[in-house]
């Protein structure tokens, strides 16, 4: 059988597009509205979606000229707590996975164990924990700390505290729960044990109070594309979603994690690997392209540099606007993997600072197509067949009707193609990723 695709919806209530909360269709006061969320849960789940993402930061973005008023006053800049969204999606939906950020540098491995085995139970095993580092002194300043842990230190304490959250989830045995009325015995002492972590960053003792969950555990996220990411990801991740504008790109770093899984002892198609994809569909080309620069016109530059410094951990607003974008890959201590792809293609380019904000802020780096549902199917079906991705993780630039366009047009035609499932297959998000179960 050929290989087909899988799709997330990387889901931000206002969508991707720094400007796509000014279209005329877009709907920007339900972010915090269930049932807004419920309601677009249900099309991607009708649609046979993979899964729902939904990313998160610790706080408003204030790293640009040292204050949150710029990134407020330009973009919408706050959103529903991830844990608690899929939890309530959990209770909405029957089939489409779940998947929640939560940050390995500012919460302990034991509350994420035990919220995301609890919700994998209350939804049957549909659950998905994206683990990441965080990024910015701005999250640092709400836990207590007067900066971001540097780099080396973020990636040792992520790799001890994922390594802690799995040990947890495997301190209860598959066949633990008897609850033998007869006997009177409710678990099998012998199918529990402890963790006993003695580490660096956590000293953890365990057991989870949470039994096995219904897919063996919650599956495994994490985002990024930096050399100290890799490593990590190759050995932790059951899924990676990265940025990778070029097909070229993409392939080099699909063959790179690849290898890496199997130089960790993991089966190759034991890790999945999904791009982001920002799809502006039109009934034409030029419908398509007339959407884009709509959309180019109603960004304000500073929507995008207020993010690009937050994600960076670099205050932007020391350079000009209107000259060449600094070198100043060295001077990162967020985000590094991304940007320095920018930087380079912005100096290469002679593109100025307030140019690659206006950029930026359309597809945050990640692969912007434009174009008819045929025009991004082929591109989508090239990347999957030439070994650049195992799917794609989708960010509509504007909500819901840019959602819409994609799952009304692409979704069919990709269906059409044989590239798509048009039912679910498991009853689990790991059973419809294909993904063994753990060991």
């Amino acid at each position: 059988m050929s290989k087909t695709l899988h799709l997330g919806l990387f889901l931000m209530a206002n969508g991707h597009h720094f400007g796509g909360w000014r279209h005329p269709q877009a709907e920007v006061t339900r972010h915090l509205d269930l049932q807004a969320y419920a309601e677009i849960a249900r099309k991607a789940e009708a649609a046979c979606l993979d899964m729902i993402f939904i990313a998160d930061r610790l706080a408003v973005d204030d790293i640009y000229a040292g204050d949150f008023r710029e990134a407020v006053r330009y973009r919408p800049s706050t959103s529903a707590e991830p844990i608690t969204l899929i939890a309530a999606l959990s209770a909405l939906t029957r089939h489409i996975g779940l998947a929640a950020t939560a940050s390995t540098t500012y919460n302990e491995p034991f509350h994420v164990a035990r919220m995301f085995a609890s919700i994998d139970h209350l939804s049957g095993g549909r659950i998905a924990w994206n683990a990441v580092t965080s990024t910015s002194d701005g999250e640092a300043h709400n836990f207590s700390r007067s900066e971001h842990l540097e780099r080396t230190s973020r990636y040792r304490r992520a790799g001890e505290f994922i390594q802690v959250v799995k040990g947890l989830w495997r301190s209860w045995g598959k066949d633990a729960v008897l609850a033998d009325k007869l006997s009177g015995e409710f678990y099998d002492p012998q199918a529990v044990h402890y963790l006993d972590h003695q580490g660096e960053w956590f000293q953890v003792r365990g057991p989870l109070n949470v039994p096995s969950t219904p897919q063996g555990r919650p599956v495994v996220i994490q985002a990024g594309q930096s050399e100290d990411f890799r490593d990590l990801a190759a050995s932790e991740a059951d899924v990676i979603f990265t940025v990778q504008p070029t097909l070229a790109g993409a392939k080099d770093f699909y063959a790179d994690l690849k290898a890496r899984a199997q130089r960790a002892g993991r089966a190759p198609e034991s890790l999945k690997i999904m791009p982001g994809l920002v799809p502006l569909v039109g009934r034409s080309q030029a419908q398509a392209e007339e959407l884009q620069a709509q959309l180019k016109e109603r960004t304000h530059p500073l929507a995008g540099l207020t993010f690009m410094s937050a994600s960076m951990n670099y205050d932007l607003s020391q350079h000009p606007l209107d000259e060449l974008f600094p070198d100043i890959i060295d001077k990162l201590k967020g985000s590094r993997g991304r940007f320095e792809v920018v930087i380079r293609d912005a100096r290469e380019r002679g593109l100025s600072l307030a140019q690659v904000a206006q950029n930026y802020a359309a597809n945050r780096s990640h692969n912007l197509l434009v174009g008819t549902a045929e025009h991004i199917a082929d591109h989508m079906q090239q990347w999957l067949e030439e070994g650049a991705c195992d799917g794609f993780n989708l960010m509509p630039a504007y909500m819901p009707a840019g959602l819409d366009d994609f799952l009304e047009r692409v979704v069919p035609e990709l269906q059409r193609r044989g590239l798509f499932r048009s039912q679910y297959s498991g009853s689990t998000l790991r059973e419809n990723l294909g993904l063994a179960l753990p060991a």
